[in-house]
């Protein structure tokens, strides 16, 4: 999609030279990292566990910068500026509100995970093991169109950028983008894109500070926010935003921006709670701490599109009139502002080609962390999910580790090619978010009560996501041809029409999941041996060699052991409570760590339940607070008087939004760096100690191989 004339000042070498060289650059970086991994630890991915779940023993900081990382899209950074640029004040403020809601939500099925299905490696398995193959075909398709969307978001939002930017061809970006991400996702496993999220959300925060610190202090263009509100206040006189109050860039009611609130909400379910990438956090976390680190990564996440979209969205509005704004003097074509080019003009207008080249490694480092995580999600799936259920039920370690491979290479070229189609027909970002809702939103809700209602029936899971799905399509095809008299790329987009769809989707999957289980409250049952020791593996039920014998069926929301601790079994061969072996597959080679060798051959018990209790308790509280105050009481208050912003309150709010940002920093760069000190030190021991023995020094026996990460 052609961003017209103005806004490319790189070369297209330029281009080619971040996505290749910095993209090797990284792969390179992880390929080295997974090494020492694998020679100074005792996790190796060349095991299943290892790579696809990271032997589930991650801290909560590393998970909680990979949450960030993973949900900070390219579409945080572009579709959030879009918005504020769009809808003024609000749209930051909404586009965070909506999105660190749905993070915190999934705090809840985090614990249930840890409690009900700790030997899970996918979403899909759980449906599996309680609902059957009808059921589990569908939550998988769900899963995968999801992965899709998602990585299409990512993807197609960053190459039309870096093309408008710099001339690259917008094809070539396409596939090289995730073919540069599969490298070290290949090599490295479900590890290997923790530490790459959070290699490239330490880059990240740099370049979001330094954007502010612009913005806000030392730019001759704006310097101050008193500055920037006397901008906004031009602004608002010379291009007013329809249906704001006055429409001042100031005010928070905004007709157009609380639809897309809405819009953005029933997103959100959709792009998280069918998002393999994030229950592969959740599974990968320790059990005691699941709960501590989806609520550190929500507060976290929230920091960046509040924090980036005031300044750079904002800063796109207040710049407009500057001759150094790169479209000068007109204002971003609806097809530029589409595509998300609001904070790269802002890029622009602040540094110049220096900013430009500074905005496309920013979105570079958000769309390959974000897409190494679809690439390993989606890899999961294609393992235990098809491979595993319906071809080779007994495969080796060694064989999934090879599929998964298969699979990355599978979908990165698939995700290339999606792309490549929807740029060829003229649809860009902010039309794949706002209509997303409609194709997976009703699977979304259904998904979450499979989990955490026991009364779902079969019926209802297996209904509720086609139902709503149809629905949500004939909403969304009446509306626009009623209300915009044709289907087209630009009215199908438009969020009025869109959020009928997204919203009788979502509804509609919700509702239907209730009354037809109501209506068909039965449930399946199987007497298969390999579907009941599924089951029993993936929730954690131990069933000693007598009881197989007579056992028939066992439902996975079966009460976990109360002697659990900790949310895994004890590896004592002498405790008359060991858990009985999962079949043995082709071949098992131990691997010398402990905790590898349990997940691969023995079943996980549940959460303790009173942790479990304890961790739902936390996690409802934290987000009823987080729903009343940030999506209700302030927003709401702001919406319903009408207010315009004065100079200390627009001041105010600004203080705010970069003190949170800081935080966010706090918790994703200082954090998992403080509780990883142990790790760290015994890997920096093995390297000297190589490093002596290359020097002619007696190589030290111990203190060489870690067990935790």
């Amino acid at each position: 999609m052609s961003s017209g004339p103005g806004i490319q000042v790189l070369t297209p070498g330029a281009g080619y030279g971040i996505v290749i060289g910095i993209g090797g650059f990284f792969a390179a970086l992880m390929l080295e990292i997974t090494w020492m991994q694998n020679r100074y630890t005792s996790f190796s991915t060349h095991q299943a566990e290892e790579f696809n779940t990271a032997s589930r023993s991650v801290k909560p900081g590393l998970i909680a910068a990979g949450i960030v990382s993973s949900w900070t899209w390219s579409a945080t950074l572009l579709t959030s500026s879009t918005f504020a640029y769009t809808y003024g004040v609000c749209g930051p403020m909404w586009y965070g509100a909506m999105g660190t809601f749905q993070i915190l939500l999934f705090a809840l099925i985090a614990v249930k995970i840890k409690g009900n299905a700790p030997g899970a490696h996918t979403f899909p398995e759980i449906v599996l093991a309680r609902h059957g193959k009808a059921a589990h075909l569908t939550y998988l398709f769900n899963g995968l169109a999801t992965n899709m969307l998602v990585g299409a978001c990512l993807v197609l939002g960053g190459s039309q950028v870096v093309a408008a930017i710099s001339g690259m061809n917008v094809y070539a970006a396409c596939f090289l983008i995730p073919l540069v991400v599969a490298a070290y996702v290949i090599a490295g496993g479900l590890r290997s894109t923790f530490i790459a999220d959070y290699t490239h959300t330490v880059i990240l925060f740099i370049a979001i500070f330094v954007f502010a610190f612009l913005i806000y202090a030392t730019s001759d263009l704006v310097g101050s926010p008193s500055r920037l509100y006397d901008l906004l206040l031009e602004a608002s006189k010379t291009m007013p935003i329809s249906r704001n109050t006055e429409g001042s860039y100031l005010a928070f009611r905004s007709v157009d921006g609380l639809v897309f609130a809405i819009d953005l909400f029933a997103a959100g379910f959709s792009t998280v709670w069918l998002d393999q990438a994030y229950w592969q956090r959740a599974i990968a976390s320790r059990p005691e701490s699941s709960i501590k680190a989806y609520l550190l990564g929500g507060i976290a996440w929230y920091g960046i599109p509040f924090g980036f979209a005031t300044a750079m969205g904002l800063g796109c509005a207040a710049l407009t009139s500057n001759p150094a704004f790169p479209t000068y003097p007109n204002p971003l074509t609806a097809a530029q502002n589409g595509s998300g080019l609001s904070s790269p003009a802002t890029a622009i207008a602040l540094m110049g080609k220096g900013g430009a080249a500074l905005m496309l490694i920013l979105l570079f480092m958000a769309v390959t962390s974000s897409t190494s995580a679809e690439l390993i999600a989606v890899s999961s799936l294609l393992t235990f999910d098809v491979y595993k259920t319906y071809v080779k039920p007994d495969a080796s370690s060694t064989r999934l580790v090879r599929i998964s491979h298969y699979g990355i290479i599978i979908y990165a070229l698939l995700l290339a090619t999606f792309c490549c189609i929807l740029n060829a027909v003229g649809l860009n970002l902010t039309w794949l978010l706002t209509i997303l809702a409609i194709i997976v939103g009703g699977a979304s809700i259904p998904i979450g009560l499979i989990l955490m209602w026991k009364p779902m029936s079969t019926t209802a899971a297996i209904g509720a996501p086609w139902i709503g799905l149809v629905c949500g399509l004939t909403a969304w095809i009446v509306t626009t041809i009623k209300r915009s008299g044709a289907m087209t790329t630009t009215t199908s987009g438009d969020t009025i029409n869109a959020v009928a769809g997204n919203i009788t989707s979502l509804g509609v999957g919700t509702v239907m999941a209730v009354i037809l289980t109501l209506a068909f409250p039965k449930k399946y049952v199987s007497t298969n041996p390999s579907d009941i020791e599924r089951s029993n593996k993936i929730q954690g039920v131990v069933i000693t060699p007598e009881a197989r014998e007579t056992e028939t069926a066992t439902p996975l929301s079966a009460s976990p052991p109360s002697d659990a601790v900790g949310g895994m079994e004890k590896a004592d061969p002498d405790a008359t409570s060991k858990p009985a072996s999962a079949p043995q597959p082709e071949t098992y080679v131990p691997t010398g760590n402990d905790l590898v060798d349990f997940l691969e051959s023995k079943q996980i018990e549940p959460m303790d339940p009173v942790l479990v209790k304890k961790g739902e308790r936390v996690a409802t509280v934290a987000n009823l607070i987080f729903f009343f105050v940030a999506i209700i009481l302030v927003p709401f208050t702001l919406f319903g008087t009408g207010y315009i912003y004065s100079k200390s309150f627009f001041t105010g709010w600004v203080v705010v939004s970069f003190m949170w940002t800081w935080c966010s920093m706090c918790i994703c760069v200082i954090y998992p760096v403080v509780e990883s000190t142990g790790a760290l030190r015994d890997v920096s021991k093995g390297i000297a100690a190589d490093l002596g023995a290359l020097v002619g020094k007696k190589k030290s026996n111990g203190g060489q191989r870690s067990g935790t990460a």
